[in-house]
């Protein structure tokens, strides 16, 4: 049986806090907290989306690597007996190492050196670098779109003025620019105006590095180009036994170098080849 204890007394609790000051406190420490949560929110997705952007960079630095199968030099001659004592073209073959990120040529820069001088040569179709102001286009003049041979021997024989009558600069070609032909590419991402190559695709640069004694002496074919009284002096001079390094930069990753001395005679080879 239940009995009721009238005399037990129900004394307050003490503990318990009431009122509009406990309140005002507690939606302010909502409001904190839900502050802070959206700061924090926000500032991971910032990290995030700067540490992708950055494994992106870094991935691409990494695995766009340029590849030199190899490198051959040409004499320039009047007959298989009468071949210059210099070498005046250079032809590099190359592509891409394996996974390697797609490299657009255009943006690419061969500098080369023979110890004495250096040039710092960029795509002939590249209408950037060579400008003489940014509205005006820098690649060499009469570029074609499609016929490769035709840009070569415009790199041999020919300059580029560039700018209008007020603004302009005359460049001798086999001084600041390249050309390319592809050999391999399945894929058709290469062509004059727009030579991407990607991996799997095989290249042929072609680097002018015409002497003036050539020139003076009026050579009149090159690599089956016909440059008789028209073959333009590249600065550089490669005779036997000189030192040649030669590097290429592409626009994102790591760059390919060769470096090769020069045999101590060229014997009567109208190609010689140089590297590896």
């Amino acid at each position: 049986m239940y009995i009721l204890d009238i005399n037990k007394k129900h004394l307050p609790d003490t503990k318990a806090q009431i009122g509009i000051g406990t309140l005002i406190i507690f939606i302010a420490m909502v409001l904190v907290a839900a502050v802070a949560a959206a700061v924090l929110i926000q500032t991971s997705g910032v990290l995030q989306q700067e540490a992708q952007a950055t494994g992106k960079q870094a991935t691409k630095e990494v695995s766009s690597n340029l590849m030199v199968h190899k490198i051959e030099g040409y004499r320039a001659k009047n007959s298989s007996t009468d071949m210059a004592t210099t070498l005046d073209l250079i032809k590099i073959t190359m592509g891409l190492n394996a996974a390697s990120e797609p490299v657009d040529l255009k943006e690419v820069v061969i500098s080369i050196t023979d110890g004495y001088r250096t040039n710092n040569l960029v795509y002939a179709g590249n209408t950037n670098s060579r400008a003489p102001s940014p509205e005006f286009e820098g690649n060499m003049s009469g570029i074609s779109t499609t016929n490769a041979t035709a840009n070569l021997e415009k790199l041999l024989t020919e300059t580029s003025t560039l700018g209008d009558a007020e603004i302009n600069v005359t460049y001798v070609n086999s001084q600041v620019y390249f050309t390319v032909d592809n050999i391999r590419d399945e894929d058709d991402s290469f062509s004059q105006i727009h030579p991407v190559l990607t991996t799997g695709d095989l290249v042929v640069v072609y680097v002018s590095t015409a002497s003036q004694s050539s020139v003076n002496t009026g050579y009149t074919t090159l690599r089956s180009i016909n440059v008789s009284s028209t073959l333009r002096s590249s600065g550089l001079n490669l005779e036997p036994r000189a030192t040649v390094n030669m590097v290429l930069t592409p626009e994102a990753g790591a760059s390919a170098n060769a470096d090769f001395i020069l045999p101590t005679t060229y014997g009567s080879n109208e190609m010689v080849q140089l590297y590896p």
